[in-house]
């Protein structure tokens, strides 16, 4: 199968260029009308590799927790009408055999397959948090966190457990930080109250990134910097960030962009099971109610509280373009490259190479999607 536009994207910008696709992988790319017969020319729309969510927890009425398998894959079909092609299913902190029937859950509808995005694996975030910082995660299932608990969980997921949130103040020693780490789990600093020197230290023993920044952590302030005032001065580390301008202001989603620059953030939705749901709508998040504002965040019912967004990747790449103002290049990495790299799959995902998987977003001007390639297959 061939494809085209005049605007593809390679390496930092955009050019005239035909891509062939066999099978699910990316064979080749070529000038622009190198063949004269193509299958679909998209003029001037953009091509971009797939739109990669490592933090969200669920969609259309369904949420990871729920372990309910027709959910999951009514979630990985419809996801990629918003350009998404890979996810991290994110769990929230609840009872053990929960948690355990959730990852369980994602394991089964992963290793038989679904249509739509790939289920790259699972974000588990919590139950390893802090009670003040803890937002919508509830606070009676919060516990510390031990490597034979953890190992339980890897378990259960067969393996798929790619991605953990947790509190480093309250991981013993670093243990699990240390254990994840070196067994191939990528540790998130979140829902922590840690100083700047406990992250550091947390860093020194394999964390490599930090959820939601600005959110759910101790906050920056000029003689306390706390984990936002590590995120913003360790120009290295990866860092999430929901870019709905809800959970954070344009202005702040500037400031973390200049920040880490084009290669270290990751945009993140935290979409909950109320995504594709209108205001008004309330469901129970992790045994607590939310509710969805006309601005489409989710709120707890109980306090106000924000708990999570309703945000889809493409309007997040909007919003980080034409609302914050953060460059095409580090905006689009945020969803693409980065995540891919975080995860250790940049040599498969990510970009529009040759030989990588054929995960391709067709946008419109206005960022709708035009068109979404799941290995080479046609969504829409």
């Amino acid at each position: 199968m061939l494809i085209q536009s005049k605007r593809v994207w390679v390496y930092g910008d955009f050019v005239p260029a035909q891509i062939e696709i066999q099978g699910r992988t990316i064979q080749a790319v070529y000038p622009y009308n190198t063949f004269e017969k193509v299958d679909k020319d998209y003029g001037d729309k953009r091509i971009t590799p797939g739109f990669l969510d490592i933090h969200c927890h669920g969609a259309y009425g369904f949420d990871t927790n729920d372990a309910n398998e027709e959910g999951l894959r009514n979630w990985m079909k419809n996801v990629v009408h918003e350009g998404v092609t890979g996810v991290l299913c994110t769990t929230i902190t609840q009872t053990h055999d929960v948690l355990s029937k959730a990852v369980k859950n994602v394991a089964k509808v992963k290793k038989e397959g679904c249509e739509g995005a790939d289920i790259m694996g699972i974000h588990f975030e919590g139950p390893y948090l802090d009670m003040k910082y803890k937002g919508a995660q509830p606070e009676q299932c919060i516990v510390q966190g031990t490597i034979e608990e953890f190992q339980q969980y890897q378990q259960d997921a067969e393996g798929l457990i790619k991605l953990i949130t947790l509190a480093p103040e309250h991981d013993k020693d670093l243990a699990l930080t240390r254990y994840c780490s070196q067994h191939g789990v990528v540790v998130s600093m979140g829902h922590s109250g840690a100083t700047f020197e406990q992250a550091m230290l947390a860093v020194a023993n394999g964390a490599t990134s930090m959820t939601h920044c600005y959110n759910g952590m101790s906050p920056f302030n000029h003689r306390a910097n706390g984990l936002v005032g590590t995120a913003l001065r360790m120009h290295d580390l990866y860092s999430e960030v929901i870019c709905d301008c809800n959970h954070s202001t344009p202005e702040a989603l500037n400031i973390f962009f200049t920040a880490k620059g084009r290669d270290h953030g990751i945009m993140i939705s935290d979409a909950l099971m109320c995504k594709g749901y209108p205001a008004g709508t309330k469901f129970l998040f992790g045994g607590n109610e939310i509710e969805i504002y006309p601005d489409g965040s989710a709120h707890l019912t109980s306090t106000k509280g924000l708990a999570g967004s309703t945000m889809k990747t493409n309007e997040g790449l909007r919003n980080l373009v034409e609302r914050a103002q953060v460059p095409f290049d580090a905006a689009l990495n945020s969803c693409t490259i980065n995540p891919a790299t975080l995860l250790g799959l940049d040599d498969h995902l990510g970009k529009l190479v040759a030989g990588y998987d054929a995960d391709i977003t067709v946008l419109n001007d206005d960022y709708t999607v035009a068109e979404t390639y799941c290995k080479g297959k046609a969504q829409f």
